[in-house]
Formats: C-alpha cells, structure tokens, sequence
C-alpha cells in the first residue's frame, strides 16, 4: 500500500484516480475502480441524463464519483443536481471556470476536484475552493492544453504548498504504470489520475477494434488536433485540443480544419458510424502518450493493484541507484 495524504482524505487503499473519460468511464469501470481501492469517477461527457442515470445504477453499491467537462455542464446545469442527488464521493470539473458551480457543490457536502493545465487556471480552482487540483500534462489523451506533466506538477504543487497548503495535488498526463506513479510522488503529488490506461481495460466502455489500434500503437502514433471536435460540432474553447490515434480520418483532416468545417455535415455520418462499428480508422480514438505502455486489456482492479505493487517495487529500489 502507499498511503498518502489523497488516501487519507478520501479513505482509499491506493492513491489512484479514474479519470472521467467521456463515454469510455461509465459505471462498470468507475465501480470496478472504486472497488480495488482507488476512487472510480464516471465521464459525465456532454451531459445526456439518461445516461448518467444508468451508469450511476450500474457502479451499485461502489463509492464513486463523477466528472464533468466544465463548459458543456453550464449549458446543461441541471445535470449537476443529478449527480449531487446521488450523493457521489467527490466531483471533478475540468476545461472551464468551476466557480458558478463550486457554492452548489460546497453546499452538498462533496468534494469538489478541479483539472487544471496552467497557473491562471489553478489560481480559479483554488478561489472555488476546490480540495484537489489535478494538474493535467499534454501527454493526456483526450482533451488538454500545452504544459508538460513533469514541469507542471511541481508548479501547482508549490503553489498549493505557499498558498493553499491543505489543497492536494493530482498528477496526470501520461501516468500508465508503477514508474509513472513513483515519479509523480516524487514530483510532490498526493497521488495520480489516470485515463489511457485504463481505457484499455475490461470494464471500459470501449470497442475492441479501439483497443487493438492502442496495443499496437506507440506515443509517436498520438497527436494533438481539433478535427474531431469540428467533425462532431462540439465547441472546444482556446486552448484545448484532443489527443488521438493518428489513422486515416485524422491523416485526411488534420491541416485542413478550414475544408472540414465546411464539409463537416457530410463527413459526421461516416465518421459517427465508424465510432459505432468500433473502425479506429475512420473516427476518432481517443488515447494518450501512454499508447506506449498498453500491451494487454486486463481487469481494472487487477491492474491497479499490479501498478501500485510495481510503483512500491520502484520507490523501494530507486535510492539504491544513487550513490
């Protein structure tokens, strides 16, 4: 076991997040999270109620949590009542202000966590009076900024030690294995969130052609693009992009966002029925720079509890490398 200050607070065995991957963490993955001993947060994504509903029933009786993408949540606010009914074991926003729905939060007694990619936006959280901040590095699959992991968890870390001192720090951004975690404790972090890695499990509400094009892929297979936002209609604000799989639909668009915009009513039907099919040619894969180290599709509690044994393994042998 690590035991750190995240393990404390939240009362967990091990100091490991899910992150809320949008469609690919719902309640199967949360729960099987939660119950190995990490916090499990479902993907809130866009916001459909429905689902929301359904995945919170499906993690059962696991303690866990939820994720919403901050600037889609205010166009649906009521979504956030929802989840809170549900009394979740804490709440991450990420990629826009928390503040309009920190009182809220606050009020119903949930931790709230917030994903942040740069200083100005750690500064926000900690005025929303978030418990956590997720400092969220570029190697992140999915949507983030243009800060590296390892410069921007000692930063947010510092800041939170001088000015905030009881507020945690969560690493993330290309956190897939032991290593990954015994360097982010000793970047300073309370503990990690991660999602690529666990994209690539059983639990994960993804097709098996996605994780077969992940195994065989690499990080230099990964970029950072907005061509399937424009293909998907969805207005992703300055400065976040996604990370995905480079394949056929992305080496066609990415470069050409202008021509997609304008051809993006003909383009979503292919695309949308690709991602439905499971093609990881022709739509968009969303996986990190921990591409590199997915071999396998096993159980969620198994490879957590294998991440932190080899994380321990690390932390106990790296002194003896220094002389």
């Amino acid at each position: 076991m690590l035991r750190t200050r995240l393990t404390d607070r939240f009362a967990l065995e091990h100091p490991v997040i899910l992150a809320p991957m949008a469609f690919a963490a719902g309640g199967a993955l949360a729960g099987a999270v939660s119950r190995a001993g990490g916090l499990g947060l479902i993907g809130g994504g866009y916001g459909d109620p429905d689902w929301l509903r359904s995945e919170l029933e499906r993690a059962g009786d696991a303690r866990v949590g939820c994720g919403f993408i901050t600037w889609s949540l205010a166009q649906a606010p009521a979504l956030l009542d929802l989840v809170l009914g549900h009394r979740p074991a804490a709440l991450l926003l990420s990629f826009g202000d928390p503040r309009p729905f920190a009182k809220r939060i606050h009020d119903a007694g949930v931790p709230l966590l917030c994903q942040v990619q740069d200083r100005e936006m750690a500064r926000a959280a900690l005025a929303a009076g978030a418990a956590v901040l997720v400092a969220q590095g570029t190697a992140a699959g999915g949507h983030g900024a243009t800060r590296s992991t390892i410069t921007l968890v000692p930063e947010i870390v510092d800041l939170c030690a001088k000015e905030h001192p009881d507020t945690l720090v969560v690493a993330a951004g290309g956190i897939a294995d032991g290593r990954g975690l015994a360097a982010a404790l000793m970047l300073g972090a309370d503990g990690v969130l991660m999602g690529s890695r666990f994209w690539a499990t059983r639990e994960a509400s993804v097709p098996t052609g996605f994780h077969a094009a992940a195994i065989a892929a690499s990080a230099d297979d990964t970029l950072r693009t907005r061509v399937v936002d424009i293909v998907r209609a969805k207005a992703w604000p300055a400065p976040f992009t996604a990370r995905v799989l480079r394949n056929r639909f992305v080496a066609r668009w990415h470069g050409q966002e202008e021509e997609l915009r304008a051809k993006a009513h003909e383009e979503l039907p292919g695309y949308t029925r690709a991602w439905n099919q499971g093609d990881a040619e022709g739509t968009g894969v969303f996986v990190g720079e921990a591409a590199s180290f997915i071999g396998s599709v096993p159980p969620a509690g198994t490879l957590l509890r294998s991440i932190v044994e080899d994380a321990c393994g690390h932390l106990a042998a790296g002194a003896a490398r220094v002389r």
